[in-house]
């Protein structure tokens, strides 16, 4: 009898467990599943043979279902969305990966088998639980349908009034409202493909010779920067706001004072929480990749992206700078980099943090020692990648003298006294906090540069690539990112005037909100050659006229 309620209980929990961590407490047990009493009145009434072999596949069905669940919990809680069954498979590498680099290898093997363990155990525990439950249902054939028919009365009755049990309701569907919601999920993703290919033919520039491409930019250094996890929340959450605000003002003013000047705006992400690569390639494709699907199909293809599109005019050297890459990147290609530097070509000597193989001051200053500061050379487009706010923000470097950075060897002493992740993440104050640090420590890193190694000709254009993890937002489903774009000559500014993006490093809260798949083309034709605003047109034509007049008086 005990054996037998162990299983029963066991496959209660399972029809019950919600697939977020958020609706996991005890008024989720308190339900009726649909499915269960379904399943069990199908059991009563087959025989022998086929109810043994329905409590089999239905056991292993159940336990699929139940690692979806568990899947989707960890999704939920770092990219605020379920697993996809067909296109996110490969990203548990990457969460592996992840862990290793963040707390350790022995870590990252526990992890790999707790996730091999759990997706043997599971199938197991609930094929074994339903048919041991099928034949106590068989022996007590009359009790059984009884008390099925009863609890399927009660589940009707639940339904008809609404009862509900910790604010969900009585007569739970939980799980085929999964199996709806995947089955519709999958043929989704099988039919994305196709969509994609059929948006990556569209691109208004693709015939637009290259004399005519970005003529307003000719002669600056364009620098694209991406601060990681830089999101709408560092800049509006009360706990953050203060904190980065004085680094967004104190760096207005020090970049004013050097004589440059900014507009920023907002950029609404195709991701949250992780998946950095998929916004660089939206942002420079003007393809909106929000899965690893349709990046795949990208860079196999001959989307030109915004780095190519400056290196076809000839007028631009284009270089990558992603600290974040520790292995062959054949993408660089693809991007239309002229050279590409990953972690290893940097010169870096020092200690990584956690994640972050090389500390943001000493990226920047690596780009000005490889390309920006070297001589007599042509002006240069730039992917730079600043990596030091990735999660889980603990240790962080901090800032020291330019001067003094060498080999990187010195971030040894700061990476030793620095705070162990996983004491951090312990609390979730404590992550947002060390969060807020990081971001500062990435702006600061990059206004320092600019202070130090920006000229007249340097036009930077710097933003997030998505919000951070949902502990980090507060639940917020937001996906808006900062975008700035400091230039010294006004001429650069005056190009954008007509997009409403506020003065400044900082968005006003109700600065427009673009999509970030939209911003390659609107940059590609603010840059383009353009028509004279009225005001030109009529001091041309004046000007014109004063010659015209003036030749034929000398005439």
């Amino acid at each position: 009898m005990g054996t037998t309620l162990l299983a029963a209980a066991l496959l209660l929990t399972a029809l019950l467990l919600p697939n977020q961590l958020d609706h996991l407490r005890p008024g989720a047990f308190l339900r009726l599943p649909a499915e269960g009493i379904a399943l069990a009145a199908v059991l009563l009434v087959l025989p022998a043979r086929a109810r043994r072999v329905t409590a089999v596949l239905a056991g292993a069905a159940l336990g699929a279902l139940t690692l979806v669940k568990c899947l989707d919990m960890g999704f939920y809680s770092a990219l605020q969305r379920p697993f996809d069954l067909v296109l996110d498979w490969v990203l548990l590498d990457d969460a592996a990966d992840y862990v290793r680099e963040s707390f350790g290898r022995t870590s990252e093997l526990l992890a790999i088998a707790g996730a091999v363990l759990l997706a043997v155990t599971v199938p197991a525990v609930t094929v074994l639980a339903l048919v041991r439950l099928a034949d106590r249902l068989a022996r007590r054939r009359r009790p059984a349908g009884r008390t099925t028919l009863v609890l399927a009365v009660a589940w009707v009755t639940c339904a008809v009034f609404g009862l509900q049990a910790g604010g969900a309701p009585v007569a739970a569907t939980l799980d085929a409202q999964l199996v709806d919601d995947r089955v519709r999920a999958v043929r989704a993703g099988l039919a994305d493909a196709r969509v994609f290919a059929a948006e990556a033919t569209v691109d208004a520039f693709e015939n637009t010779p290259p004399d005519r491409l970005l003529t307003g930019l000719r002669g600056k250094d364009v620098l694209f920067t991406f601060v990681e996890s830089y999101g709408r929340t560092a800049i509006e959450d009360p706990a953050m706001a203060r904190q980065v605000g004085a680094v967004l003002q104190e760096g207005t003013a020090s970049l004013k004072a050097a004589g440059f000047d900014a507009r920023s705006g907002w950029l609404r992400s195709p991701v949250l929480g992780a998946g950095s690569w998929m916004c660089h390639a939206t942002l420079l494709s003007g393809l909106w990749i929000n899965n690893q699907q349709r990046y795949r199909n990208l860079v196999s293809g001959d989307r030109a992206t915004l780095n190519q599109y400056f290196r076809r005019t000839g007028a631009w050297r284009t270089v990558g700078v992603v600290p974040g890459v520790r292995r062959a990147w054949p993408e660089a290609r693809f991007f239309g980099l002229d050279r590409a530097y990953d972690s290893t070509r940097l010169g870096y000597r020092g200690p990584y943090f956690s994640w972050t193989p090389v500390p943001d001051q000493f990226t920047l200053e690596a780009f000005d020692r490889l390309e920006y500061g070297r001589k007599n050379r042509r002006p240069l487009m730039a992917e730079i990648i600043l990596a030091s706010s990735h999660q889980p923000w603990a240790p962080l470097p901090r800032m020291i003298g330019w001067k003094d950075l060498g080999d990187g060897s010195v971030f040894g002493p700061i990476r030793r006294a620095g705070k162990d992740p996983a004491e951090v993440w312990k609390d979730t104050e404590s992550v947002r906090a060390e969060y807020r640090a990081s971001i500062e420590y990435s702006l600061r890193s990059l206004f320092g540069f600019m202070r130090r190694y920006a000229h007249r000709n340097t036009v930077l254009v710097f933003l997030g690539d998505h919000q951070p993890r949902p502990e980090v937002v507060a639940g917020s489903p937001r996906r808006d990112v900062p975008i700035t774009i400091v230039a010294h000559d006004p001429a650069v500014l005056d190009r954008v005037a007509g997009w409403g993006w506020t003065p400044g490093l900082k968005p006003a809260p109700d600065a427009p909100i673009w999509a970030m798949n939209k911003f390659r083309n609107r940059f590609l034709t603010a840059f383009g050659p353009q028509r004279p605003s009225p005001a030109q047109a009529s001091r041309k034509a004046t000007v014109r006229r004063t010659n015209h007049s003036g030749s034929s008086s000398q005439g």
